[in-house]
């Protein structure tokens, strides 16, 4: 009975401790309900992720990882704190190996009180190429300087190649933190194919905005940034070697595309979030019209209007091959007349467009070949051009009532009045849009204009006596233009752009090469020792004029290194340039370059690795350091640089053949083979690599194999002495 009563109270004290315990639990679950229960949820769901985010995001900044994804960075100028261009910013954008670089510059922290700074944003066409040292830019600053001599006018070029306004929009937001007083902008080439373009390789189309810049502030992040290394690891899709133009050749879009109208739209809303920004430091605005070159630039590609049969299809290449026959023959009017029975059945084909246009031209129908060119501009299907649409949106924005403090300056306006005929062509171009020294300073008086009308009144009260915009004569003076300069620069437009897709791709395009040829000719044998000295003595009298003017050090230097093949005194200006531009890599390049030149292997190998330090995915500098080390008998190193740079660079080829000789060298016949077989991948037209593969092949043993490289370097270069001696000596002992 004990037993069973001490159960009974054992059983009484838990049914009160469970009913205690279920008090309290429920107590409990009134206390996290309400504000509480959300506080909570807050807390787990999204506190703790943030800070988790947060302690990652800070132990990758503090092990070293990543990148500063901002476009200006802190500097030191000859001891003193500048900002300068960030040169892994387009990492943002591309892949580092291929990222393209801001337009080299530098200016002080403190803005001075005398000082009136502008951006200049925009793509290739702005930052000058093919030789950024005559951009519109630098004729804007020079005729300022000129005009107003008291004024110290800071004109901070921040374009770079194959961007577009989804960018810039970025790059404005930082230059908006050092107190800017102008933006100038001059974009709307790359569209279509620039990042989250209609017609890119790269970061695909949107038509969400607010998607597109959170993507790109999520990348400026070191989390970010660990995320697209391991998405880029995985994406086949992705370009390995920078392809120039020819990388957009397969891109085509038609006028009637969809997503062109999202290019617009973005462009329109981009323009406009520069402005607001510029709004937002007081800055004023001056947007400029596109001008691109009409007259000589035929489409880069057609393709016909939708729906075509095969009927219509066959009546308009018949139609279009009578058209060219009497184009050919130099009967214009009856071409003309096909023409337009051809655009009859299809006129969205750009290519007939622009041979109706120059028909018209050749028969002194200026006006109708002006309206041709134009729309055979629009309709080519590579979109390398601002169209009609983009000027008419870049006008549309400078006319919003609702913007204050901005201004437009109609480039195409200006070059068309100074152009034969209103059609702007090779006068003022060097092929689609990069504009020659007289086209830039077209569009640097047009813009200069415009200046005059925002300077405040403590800046104007301090122009010159001077009435006139400082003429282009005296510009070429200041920024020490010559016929050298002319040559280089159609010598880099031939060998790095003409003979290259997309421009194998267009009408005429024999007929421009030989043309360039012959002005390189001509201009190569005008260049005598007292053609030398003359330019010699301009470019001393315009650094006497603008001493820190570190781009006329530059070019000098490349003048006396390359011209004179003076390197002592070409030394003393590349010391000059690092002095005033400390993070320039290339002037490191070029010392480097010098003193390898001048066998101090050691000098020079200090310079390539500084070189190094400021851009580490520069290719050549690794081929340069281990051809170093392959003289100094450090075959394992060398080694490694010539991997590194083929590696960074996969069409180098000088890599592949050093590395491939290293590799013969050591007896591994294999190895060799296949580096020269992948570097051939990228790279098959290199004689050189193919012709060194045949060897490598026939010491292997793999004669058969050997004997069919030989001959291909004789297809491609049928003077090889060295392959036509080892091929035929092959053959004899086969016989």
């Amino acid at each position: 009975m004990k037993e069973k009563y001490r159960k009974k109270i054992r059983s009484s004290q838990q049914k009160k401790a469970n009913s205690a315990l279920s008090k309290k639990e429920k107590a409990s679950r009134r206390k996290i309900t309400g504000w509480r229960f959300w506080l909570f949820r807050f807390v787990a769901v999204i506190f703790i992720p943030a800070l988790l985010i947060l302690a990652l995001e800070f132990g990758l900044r503090l092990t070293g990882y990543g990148f500063d994804g901002k476009a200006i960075i802190k500097c030191k100028v000859k001891g003193q704190k500048a900002y300068c261009e960030n040169i892994k910013f387009g990492w943002l954008f591309f892949p580092p190996n291929i990222s393209r670089e801001l337009n080299a510059f530098v200016f002080p922290s403190k803005k001075a009180d005398n000082t009136y700074r502008i951006f200049v944003f925009g793509a290739s066409a702005a930052q000058g190429a093919p030789d950024s040292a005559y951009s519109f830019s630098r004729i804007l600053e020079v005729m300022l300087s000129e005009q107003y001599p008291g004024i110290n006018f800071e004109v901070i070029n921040t374009a770079m190649t194959a961007i577009n306004s989804h960018v810039v929009v970025r790059i404005a937001n930082d230059c908006a933190q050092y107190e800017p007083d102008l933006f100038v902008v001059y974009l709307g080439n790359n569209e279509v194919i620039g990042p989250y373009g209609a017609g890119t390789v790269f970061a695909p189309l949107s038509k969400h905005l607010i998607f597109i810049r959170f993507g790109i502030a999520l990348r400026a992040t070191r989390l970010g940034q660990l995320m697209t290394n391991l998405l880029q690891g995985t994406n086949r899709n992705i370009p390995k070697v920078w392809g120039g133009m020819g990388m957009f050749a397969d891109k085509q879009l038609s006028a009637d595309d969809e997503s062109l109208q999202i290019v617009y739209k973005n462009y329109s809303r981009n323009l406009e979030a520069v402005i607001n920004t510029a709004k937002k430091r007081k800055a004023a605005v001056i947007l400029t019209i596109v001008g691109s070159n009409l007259k000589d630039c035929p489409p880069f590609a057609s393709l016909h209007r939708s729906g075509l049969t095969e009927d219509e299809i066959k009546d308009f290449n018949d139609l279009y091959e009578e058209a060219i026959g009497y184009e050919s023959a130099g009967q214009y009017a009856q071409a003309v007349e096909k023409y337009l029975d051809a655009a009859e059945i299809d006129g969205q084909f750009a290519e007939l467009q622009f041979r109706l246009g120059r028909c018209y031209f050749l028969l002194n129908q200026y006006e109708q070949a002006g309206q041709r060119y134009i729309k055979a501009r629009n309709l080519d299907t590579v979109r390398l051009r601002a169209d009609t649409r983009i000027n008419e949106i870049i006008r549309e924005v400078a006319q919003n009532k609702s913007f204050t403090n901005v201004y437009l300056a109609d480039a195409v306006k200006a070059l068309e009045e100074q152009s034969p005929y209103q059609i702007p062509g090779e006068e003022f171009f060097y092929e689609h849009v990069h504009l020659n020294f007289k086209g830039n300073y077209i569009l640097a008086k047009c813009i200069f204009e415009q200046i005059e009308k925002v300077l405040p009144g403590r800046i104007k009260n301090e122009k010159s006596s001077k009435q006139q915009v400082t003429d282009e004569n005296r510009c070429r003076q200041l920024l020490a233009y010559s016929d050298w300069d002319k040559y280089t620069i159609l010598q880099s437009m031939l060998n790095e752009y003409i003979v290259f897709p997309p421009f194998t791709n267009q009408l005429y395009h024999d007929e421009q090469v030989e043309s360039l040829k012959q002005q390189i000719s001509s201009l190569k044998d005008s260049l005598s020792e007292q053609v030398f000295s003359q330019i010699d003595v301009l470019y001393r009298r315009a650094i006497e004029k603008r001493p820190a003017d570190w781009m006329l050090h530059w070019k000098y230097g490349k003048l006396l290194m390359d011209g004179r093949k003076d390197y002592r005194l070409a030394a003393e200006e590349y010391y000059k340039v690092l002095e005033l531009m400390p993070r320039y890599y290339m002037t490191n390049v070029m010392l480097g370059a010098m003193w390898w030149d001048l066998g101090d292997y050691d000098k020079a190998l200090g310079y390539f690795k500084e070189a190094l330090k400021i851009k580490p995915t520069y290719a050549p500098a690794y081929y340069d350091i281990g051809l170093i080390c392959q003289t100094k008998k450090m075959t394992k190193e060398a080694q490694s640089y010539y991997e590194t740079a083929v590696r960074l660079s996969p069409e180098h080829y000088p890599s592949y053949i050093n590395l491939g000789g290293l590799l013969a060298g050591q007896g591994k016949l294999d190895e060799a083979i296949r580096v020269c077989r992948e570097g051939l991948s990228f790279c098959p037209d290199s004689v050189d690599l193919r012709y060194n593969l045949g060897c490598f092949l026939s010491l292997n043993g793999q004669k058969d194999e050997a004997v069919k490289e030989f001959r291909l370097v004789l297809k491609t270069d049928p003077g090889h002495k060295r392959a036509k001696r080892d091929l035929g000596k092959m053959l004899k002992e086969s016989e």
